[in-house]
């Protein structure tokens, strides 16, 4: 049976790899700001939740940061042996975001870590609802087309950061308009149990096309779409 090969070419595969590596460094640097932007405004206003928005940052830091480590190497064969060490680190990152998303939810609804009123925490997370789909978008088409799990889990890490950033921002303007405190940590809720899904699928290395360089049947590539995913593959949705 005929077979063709998936991989992109060594060209495009280390231009794939700096365009992540880009990505990856802004996606650090914006979430660094973003940390101490929102830990600082939420410290002022006495807001639980714009700290735990602060927070949620370090914690896509430590999962952008695994991704930097893994394509800061130059030969490709270590980057991949890289991979299931990072996609562990991913998975980790996301338990951690549902589990303090969790408490800090379960602390608001006992009414003992509402949202306060804050003006520039409701820039902040506009802000970032406007800016991190654009970087989660971009990595996760570059690790779908490379064929890297942990590049596209990061961007899901990234993905589930803008849903906290909405999350964050409707919390924050029902409070400050209507008084619905309770808004925010029910959506949350929400949040944490997908961080859970995602986190699980990390850890199993699930959601992700062949890797590059692989070979699938030419039969298998024409029923199928252009990264051979297999069934139940997500990345390329």
């Amino acid at each position: 049976m005929a077979a063709i090969s998936l991989g992109p070419s060594p060209a495009r595969r280390d231009a794939l790899t700096r365009r992540i590596r880009l990505l990856v460094t802004a996606t650090i640097t914006y979430n660094a700001i973003e940390a101490i932007a929102a830990i600082t405004a939420g410290t002022l206003a006495s807001s639980t939740a714009l700290i735990g928005f602060g927070l949620d940052s370090v914690i896509e830091v430590s999962s952008a940061a695994a991704v930097a480590w893994q394509f800061s190497a130059r030969e490709h064969a270590v980057r991949e042996a890289r991979e299931r060490t990072t996609l562990r680190i991913i998975a980790v990152s996301f338990f951690a975001l549902a589990a303090f998303v969790t408490v800090d939810a379960v602390r608001a609804l006992a009414g003992t870590g509402e949202a306060e009123h804050s003006i520039p925490g409701i820039v902040l997370a506009a802000l970032s609802l406007a800016v991190m789909p654009f970087l989660s978008a971009a990595q996760r088409r570059a690790g779908r087309e490379l064929g890297s799990v942990s590049a596209v889990a990061d961007s899901k890490q990234t993905l589930l950061c803008t849903y906290l950033s909405a999350v964050l921002l409707v919390g924050l303007l029902l409070n400050a308009t209507v008084g619905w405190a309770w808004a925010d940590p029910i959506a949350a809720l929400v949040i944490a149990a997908i961080a859970i899904k995602e986190g699980r699928d990390a850890w199993q290395g699930k959601g992700c096309c062949a890797p590059s360089g692989t070979t699938v049947p030419a039969v298998n590539a024409a029923a199928g779409d252009a990264c051979g995913c297999r069934p139940g593959c997500d990345c390329c949705k």
